[in-house]
C-alpha cells in the first residue's frame, strides 16, 4: 500500500469523523487553483474546492466553469464539493494544495482553528509571506507546525492558461522525502503535464519567487523598447543571480540550469500569459505602481517579492544588481530609464 492509498484510510487511523467527500483539496479561485483542479481531477475521482466567495462558489456550480479565470474551461461539477469555508476544507482533506496570491495567504488562514496535524500540504505558491519574508514552506513549519516532510512545493514552467489548453507542460515536486514527492507526483501526471521531483524545496521556492523579479525586469525593459539581444543578457544575469541566492540560503548541490529553475524563470519573462511580465512592461511604458496594479485587477508576486528579497538580502550581502535595480524602481520610485541603463553597464 503506498503513500496515497494509505491517506484514503486516514479517518479511520486518527478516529477522527470526517465528512464524506474527497480526501484532496484546492484552496484558491484563481487562475493556477483552476487549472490544478482540472489536472488533479484527471486522476482523483472528486476533489474539495475552497474559494473565498460564495457569489464565485454558486455561479460556479450554475455555468459548470470559474466564472472570472480560465471561463472557457468547464468542469463536471458533480464531482467538486464546493466550500467558502476554510475550517470545513481542512477537516474533509488529507492533502491540501494551496493556490492563493501569497499576500493574502495569512488572510485565509487567520480565520483557521482547525488542526493541520497529519495533513499534507502542497504548495503552488510562487511567492513569499510578505511581513515575516517566509517561503511558504517555512512559514507553514513554523506557524503550524507542519514537519518538512509533509510539505511540498510544485515549481517548474507551467501557466495555467497553457494547462487549460492542454499544450505540454512540466512540474517539478519538491519535498525533502524523494519518495514522498514521487507519491504526490501522481496526482499531477497526465497525457499533457510531465513530473519530476527534486528534494531542493528551498531552492525551487525561492528560485520561484525571485523568477517573478526578473520578469518584472523583462517587461521593464520591453516597456522601454530594449531588444531580444539585452533581453537574453538580462535572463542570462538573472540566473545567475538566482543561483548565488539559493547558494547563500541554502547551500546544496543544485543544478539551476534544470526547467524549476530556469525553465520557469524564461517562461516568465518572456510569455504573453505572464502578469508579472506585463506588469514591468507597464511600468517601462511609465505607469505608476499603483496604476498598473489597478488596470491589471491580477496580482503581480514580482511586486511583493522585489521588497521582501531585497530585504532577505542585508542578511546574505549576496550581490544582486538586477534585484537591486528593480527595488529601486518599484519602491524608491526612481526613472525606469536611467535605473535600466545604469544596469546595462553592468551586466555582461
Amino acid at each position: 500500500m503506498d503513500f496515497l492509498d494509505r491517506l484514503r484510510r486516514y479517518a479511520t487511523l486518527s478516529g477522527e469523523e470526517k465528512p464524506q467527500q474527497y480526501r484532496v483539496a484546492v484552496i484558491g479561485g484563481g487562475s493556477w487553483a483552476t487549472a490544478l483542479a482540472k489536472i488533479v481531477l484527471n486522476n482523483e475521482q472528486g476533489i474539495n474546492w475552497y474559494m473565498r466567495r460564495k457569489d464565485q462558489i454558486d455561479e460556479f456550480i450554475q455555468t459548470s466553469k470559474n466564472p472570472s479565470y480560465l471561463t472557457g474551461l468547464r468542469f463536471d461539477v458533480s464531482k467538486i464539493w464546493f466550500t467558502d469555508g476554510i475550517n470545513d476544507i481542512v477537516k474533509a482533506s488529507d492533502i491540501l494544495i494551496f493556490a492563493t496570491p501569497s499576500p493574502f495567504l495569512k488572510q485565509h488562514l487567520k480565520r483557521l482553528w482547525r488542526s493541520l496535524e497529519n495533513k499534507i500540504i502542497i504548495s503552488a505558491i510562487k511567492g513569499i509571506v510578505p511581513d515575516e519574508n517566509q517561503i511558504i514552506s517555512d512559514y507553514f513549519e513554523k506557524e503550524y507546525d507542519i514537519p518538512k516532510n509533509q510539505i511540498a512545493v510544485l515549481g517548474g514552467p507551467c501557466h495555467a492558461e497553457e494547462v487549460a489548453l492542454e499544450r505540454l507542460s512540466y512540474l517539478t515536486i519538491g519535498c525533502s522525502n524523494r519518495d514522498r514527492a514521487r507519491e504526490l507526483s501522481q496526482l499531477f501526471s497526465t497525457p499533457y503535464i510531465k513530473t519530476s521531483v527534486s528534494d531542493d524545496i528551498v531552492g525551487i521556492e525561492y528560485s520561484s519567487v525571485m523568477k517573478n523579479i526578473y520578469a518584472v525586469a523583462a517587461g521593464i525593459c520591453h516597456g522601454l523598447k530594449y531588444g531580444d539581444n539585452f533581453q537574453a543578457v538580462l535572463l542570462s544575469n538573472s540566473i545567475r543571480e538566482i543561483n548565488r541566492f539559493c547558494n547563500a540560503a541554502n547551500p546544496m548541490q543544485r543544478d539551476t540550469d534544470e526547467s524549476a529553475y530556469l525553465g520557469d524563470l524564461l517562461v516568465t519573462a518572456y510569455s504573453k500569459f505572464s502578469r508579472n511580465r506585463l506588469f514591468g512592461t507597464m511600468i517601462g511604458k511609465g505607469y505608476s505602481v499603483k496604476t498598473a496594479q489597478m488596470e491589471m485587477e491580477m496580482i503581480a508576486e514580482g511586486y511583493y517579492a522585489t521588497k521582501c528579497i531585497h530585504e532577505l538580502n542585508e542578511k546574505y550581502q549576496v550581490s544582486m544588481p538586477v534585484l537591486d535595480t528593480i527595488y529601486k524602481i518599484l519602491y524608491e520610485r526612481k526613472a525606469p530609464v536611467i535605473e535600466i541603463k545604469n544596469l546595462s553597464e553592468m551586466m555582461k
